[in-house]
C-alpha cells in the first residue's frame, strides 16, 4: 500500500503531495461503489468532489420536482442484499430529497466518508510516463500522486449554463436546474420563465405552475411524453419488492436497458396491427418508461414500427392538449418516439390550460438575448420576468472530463482529441492515457438507454477486477491499444448507424453543443450484451490492452 501523507484539518494537503494507489473523481453512484470496491482490496484510495457532500446527480439536481424516472427498487446497488433491504422507498418514483437521503445511508453503512474530500475541483491531471503515475492538481492547491485515476464524474454533470447573450445583465434571479440552491425559492407572485422542455424542464414546469404569479414556458424541442404513475409504498409493497432481491439481481444486469423489463413481445412483423395496438396500449398504462424500453425493439430500427408507436403517443398527447397550437409546439413530428430521451410527466400537459401559463414556441422565433428585464426573441418581442430558469441541458458524456485538463502520454490532451473525434475503448479507457479508468463515459451504455445504477455498477466492478488482475501479476501500467479502440469504435458505430437514433439531432448525438463531433454517445447494443463483451475481455486476460 502506498503511503498517505496526512491532510490538514481542513482536509487538504498544503505544499505536499498526497500519495495514493487510486484516486476517484466524483462521489455519485459510481464513485461510492468504486471507493468501496478498491478499499476492499486494501488500496489507499480517496474520492474527491466539487460538491460539498455526496450524491453526484442527486446532490446537484435539487430543482423543484426532481425525481427518479427509474423505479426506485431497481435504481439500487445489487452487490449486497443487506444494503438493499436496509432501505425502504416511500413510492415508486421518489423525489430528490429522499434519493439524497438514500445515498447518505449508503455512505454511512459502508463507512465511506472518511475517504472523501469535498469542495474540491480537480483542475489538471498529467500522466508521468517515466514512473507510470498520475499527478493531479486541484483548485485548493492539492497535489495528488496516484497510480490509478478513476473518473466517476457522471454522464450528465457538465451543465450548459452560459447559453444566451446577456445572461449576466439580467436584473432578476437566474438559475440553471443543475445548480439549484439548497435554500427554498419562493415563486409567489413572481413572473417566471423556464427555457427548455426536456425531462428536467418538464419536472420543473409541472411542479411550479401553481406556485408562481405567471409562468412563461419557452419551448425548444418538442418531446414525446409518457404519464408517470408513482403509487405510494407501504410496508406491504416494500416487503414485496425486497423479497424479489435475488430475482432482480440476476435479471436486471442482463436486460437491454438494465431495467427490470425487456423486449419480450415478439417480433413486430409477427404481430397483427390489432395485437400491436393492444400491447402498446397495455404497456402505456404502466406509467413508466416501459413503452420505450420494453415494447418492440423495432421502434429503434424500423420506420414503420417507429411511426406507429409515435402516432400512438401523439394521439394520447393530443387528447389532453386539445388546442391545435399547443399540439403544434409540444408534440414532435420530425423524429420518432424513443430516438430522443423520453420524459415521464405528471400533469405537465395539463399545465398549459392554466390561465397563468403562457407557451412560447422557439422553433421559428428563437431567443436572441437575455436582457436586464427578461427574455428577448429574434422578432424583437421581450418578455418581462423576475426569475429565469435554464433547463438547457448538458455537455453530455464528454463535458465533465474535457473541463479537466487531462494530459496523457507525450502531453496529449483529452480535450483536444475529443474536440476532433470522440473515441474510447468500451467507454472504460482511452488509448494514450494509461491507468486512466472511466465510468459513465462515451461509447458505453450510460445515461441513454440504461438504468444508471446497473451500468455504473458493472463498470466499477470491471475496473476493480482489472486493477486486482494487475496487482496479482505485479504490473503497474495498463493502456488500451489503438487497434482495440479502433475496433470498438467501429463496432459501436455499426450498431448505431443501423438505428434511427443517429438520424436525429439531440444530446444523444452531441447535437446540443456547437462544434461537438457527431457520434452516438451511448452504446446501443444493449446493457446485457455490453456486459458480456466486457466480461469476455477480462476472462481472456484483457486482449487489446498492454501491461508493463
Amino acid at each position: 500500500m502506498s503511503d498517505v501523507i496526512p491532510l490538514t484539518e481542513s482536509g487538504h494537503a498544503t505544499g505536499a503531495t498526497l500519495s495514493l494507489d487510486a484516486m476517484i473523481i466524483g462521489t455519485g453512484v459510481a464513485g461510492l461503489y468504486e471507493l468501496h470496491l478498491l478499499r476492499q482490496q486494501g488500496l489507499s484510495v480517496m474520492a474527491f468532489d466539487t460538491a460539498s457532500d455526496v450524491g453526484g446527480t442527486w446532490y446537484w439536481n435539487r430543482y423543484p420536482g426532481a425525481r427518479f424516472d427509474s423505479e426506485s427498487y431497481i435504481y439500487q446497488y445489487l452487490f449486497s442484499e443487506d444494503l438493499y433491504k436496509g432501505w425502504s422507498w416511500s413510492e415508486k418514483f421518489p423525489g430528490q430529497p429522499e434519493i439524497e437521503r438514500w445515498m447518505h445511508y449508503v455512505v454511512d453503512r459502508l463507512d465511506l466518508r472518511k475517504d472523501m474530500r469535498f469542495d474540491t475541483t480537480v483542475t489538471t491531471a498529467r500522466f508521468d510516463e517515466a514512473i507510470g503515475r498520475w499527478r493531479v492538481e486541484t483548485d485548493r492547491g492539492d497535489v495528488i500522486d496516484t497510480r490509478y485515476l478513476i473518473t466517476c464524474c457522471g454522464m450528465l454533470s457538465a451543465p450548459l449554463t452560459s447559453v444566451f447573450p446577456g445572461q449576466d445583465t439580467f436584473e432578476g434571479t437566474l438559475f440553471h436546474t443543475a445548480r439549484w440552491p439548497k435554500t427554498p425559492v419562493d415563486f409567489s407572485g413572481k413572473r417566471v420563465g423556464v427555457i427548455g422542455i426536456g425531462a428536467t424542464g418538464i419536472q420543473v414546469i409541472q411542479t411550479i405552475a401553481d406556485q408562481v404569479g405567471h409562468l412563461t414556458v419557452f419551448a425548444r424541442t418538442p418531446q414525446y411524453t409518457l404519464p408517470m404513475k408513482s403509487p405510494a409504498y407501504g410496508a406491504v409493497e416494500q416487503d414485496s419488492y425486497k423479497a424479489r432481491f435475488r430475482e432482480l439481481a440476476e435479471r436486471i444486469p442482463h436486460t437491454f436497458s438494465g431495467f427490470e423489463y425487456d423486449f419480450e413481445n415478439g417480433a413486430w412483423a409477427d404481430r397483427t396491427p390489432e395485437e400491436r395496438h393492444a400491447i402498446i396500449d397495455e404497456i402505456w398504462r404502466d406509467g413508466s418508461l416501459k413503452l420505450w424500453l420494453a415494447s418492440f425493439a423495432e421502434i429503434f430500427t424500423d420506420e414503420e414500427a417507429s411511426e406507429v408507436v409515435s402516432e400512438f403517443v401523439r394521439a394520447k398527447m393530443r387528447e389532453r392538449l386539445k388546442d391545435p397550437r399547443l399540439c403544434e409546439i409540444l408534440i414532435p413530428s420530425d423524429y420518432g418516439f424513443g430516438t430522443h430521451r423520453v420524459p415521464l410527466e405528471r400533469g405537465f400537459l395539463d399545465v398549459f390550460h392554466r390561465p397563468n401559463v403562457t407557451l412560447i414556441g422557439l422553433r421559428d422565433t428563437p431567443i436572441s438575448a437575455i436582457t436586464p428585464k427578461g427574455i428577448e426573441l429574434a422578432d424583437g418581442t421581450e418578455h418581462a420576468l423576475d426569475v429565469i430558469i435554464l433547463a438547457t441541458g448538458f455537455d453530455a458524456g464528454t463535458g465533465a472530463l474535457t473541463r479537466i485538463n487531462i494530459r496523457g502520454r507525450d502531453d496529449r490532451s483529452l480535450k483536444e482529441e475529443w474536440a476532433q473525434d470522440i473515441r474510447t475503448t468500451m467507454g472504460l479507457q482511452v488509448h494514450g492515457y494509461p491507468n486512466l479508468f472511466m465510468t459513465g463515459a462515451p461509447l458505453a451504455p450510460s445515461a441513454a438507454l440504461c438504468n444508471m445504477t446497473t451500468c455504473l455498477q458493472q463498470q466499477a466492478e470491471w475496473i476493480s477486477d482489472c486493477i486486482a488482475h494487475m496487482r496479482s501479476r505485479d504490473v503497474q501500467v495498463i493502456e488500451a491499444t489503438k487497434a482495440a479502440q479502433d475496433e470498438w469504435v467501429e463496432h459501436h458505430d455499426a450498431l448505431a448507424e443501423a438505428t434511427l437514433v443517429t438520424k436525429t439531432h439531440s444530446w444523444y448525438m452531441g447535437s446540443n453543443v456547437a462544434g461537438k463531433p457527431r457520434r452516438l454517445l451511448s452504446y446501443i447494443g444493449g446493457v446485457g450484451t455490453y456486459r458480456q463483451k466486457c466480461t469476455a475481455v477480462a476472462e481472456h486476460g484483457y486482449p487489446g490492452f498492454t501491461f508493463r
